[in-house]
C-alpha cells in the first residue's frame, strides 16, 4: 500500500542560472516524504538557461517551465509572476526556491511537519551560508517574532518559505488585485511575510538550517555578515529606498490606517524620533533593534535623499 505524501508546488525563479541550477534541482527532486512539482519562471537569460531547463523538463515529469513572459528585471517580480500564474488547486503546500542553493533532503518534510504540528500557516528557517572557498556561516533569523517586525524585515531568506495552500491562495488574490503597485516591491520575501502576518496568518521560523545558501557575486540579497553589508544597508536607507519600501509594503498589506502605523508612516522628523522608541517592537534581533533606533534618529536629523 502506497503512502500518500503531501503535494508541494515549488516556485523557482531563474536567470542566467546554468552554473548552479542542475545541482539545485537535484536537491529539490531528492526531497523526502513529499511529492514535488517544480514550476520554473525564467527571466530572459544569455547563458542558455531557457534551453537547458526545457531539455531538463522533458526528461523529468516533475519539472514544468512556464511560458516566457518578458523581462522581469529582478527576482521579486519573477516570484510575483509565479504566485500569480501557477495553479495551486492540486497542491497542499507552496514553497519558494532560488536557482543556486542546495536543499537538505528533509527541508520540505521538516517544514510540513512544523506547519502541521504547530498549527501555523507558513514556515521559514535559518540557513547555512557557504562560499566557494569552503567557508560557512550560520545565518540566524529565528529570533522571537515581535508585534511589527513584518513591516520592517522578512522572516529570513525567501528560499526557505513554505506556505499552506490557504495562505498562498489568499496571497494570490492580493497579488492579482495589486499587480501594478507590486512591481515597485523589491523583496518578495519581505512582502509575503508582511502579507501573512498582517492578515492573521501564523508563521514559524525554524532555528534549524534547512539548506545551504550559496554566496557569490551575483546574489541579489546575500548573507548579511560583516561591516560591508552594514555600510550597504545604511546606503539604502540614506538613499531613501528602505523607508520607501516600508511605506509601500505597509500600504499594500492594509496597515496604512492602523493607529500605530499612522503615527510614523509619513516619516517626518518627529515621527521618526517617536518611531525610534518602538524599535523593540519593529525588529527581532537585538543588534537590529539598536541599529533601527539609531537610523531613525540619524534620518530625522540629517534626512535621506528621498525626503
Amino acid at each position: 500500500m502506497s503512502v500518500k505524501h503531501p503535494k508541494v508546488a515549488v516556485l523557482l525563479a531563474a536567470y542566467n542560472g546554468m552554473q548552479w541550477i542542475e545541482e539545485q534541482l537535484a536537491s529539490i527532486l531528492g526531497q523526502l516524504a513529499v511529492d514535488v512539482t517544480v514550476h520554473i519562471s525564467i527571466d530572459p537569460s544569455t547563458d542558455g538557461t531557457e534551453a537547458w531547463c526545457a531539455a531538463y523538463a522533458a526528461q523529468h515529469f516533475q519539472i514544468l517551465v512556464l511560458p516566457s513572459s518578458g523581462s522581469f528585471g529582478g527576482a521579486s517580480r519573477n516570484f510575483f509572476r509565479l504566485i500569480r500564474d501557477v495553479d495551486f488547486e492540486n497542491y497542499d503546500y507552496i514553497a519558494f526556491a532560488d536557482q543556486d542553493d542546495v536543499w537538505h533532503a528533509d527541508k520540505l518534510q521538516r517544514a510540513v511537519h512544523a506547519i502541521q504540528s504547530r498549527k501555523v500557516d507558513a514556515y521559514s528557517s535559518n540557513v547555512t551560508a557557504f562560499w566557494s572557498n569552503g567557508k560557512t556561516h550560520l545565518l540566524n533569523k529565528a529570533q522571537p517574532q515581535v508585534a511589527w517586525d513584518f513591516l520592517f524585515e522578512a522572516a529570513g531568506p525567501g528560499c526557505t518559505y513554505v506556505l499552506t495552500k490557504n495562505l498562498a491562495d489568499s496571497m494570490k488574490t492580493s497579488i492579482f488585485d495589486n499587480w501594478q503597485q507590486l512591481q515597485d516591491v523589491s523583496l518578495h520575501d519581505w512582502y509575503c511575510y508582511a502579507f501573512a502576518r498582517s492578515h492573521g496568518f501564523r508563521w514559524y521560523i525554524d532555528p534549524h538550517p534547512s539548506m545551504d545558501y550559496r554566496q557569490h557575486e551575483r546574489n541579489q540579497v546575500g548573507a548579511n555578515k560583516g561591516l560591508s553589508p552594514l555600510i550597504a544597508r545604511y546606503k539604502t536607507i540614506h538613499d531613501g529606498w528602505w523607508f520607501h519600501q516600508v511605506q509601500l509594503i505597509a500600504n499594500l498589506v492594509g496597515q496604512g490606517s492602523n493607529p500605530f502605523v499612522r503615527t510614523w508612516l509619513k516619516l517626518r522628523d518627529r515621527q521618526l524620533i517617536k518611531l525610534s522608541f518602538s524599535a523593540w517592537r519593529c525588529r527581532r534581533r537585538v543588534r537590529d533593534k539598536v541599529f533601527f533606533f539609531c537610523i531613525c534618529w540619524v534620518t530625522a536629523l540629517i534626512g535621506n535623499k528621498a525626503r
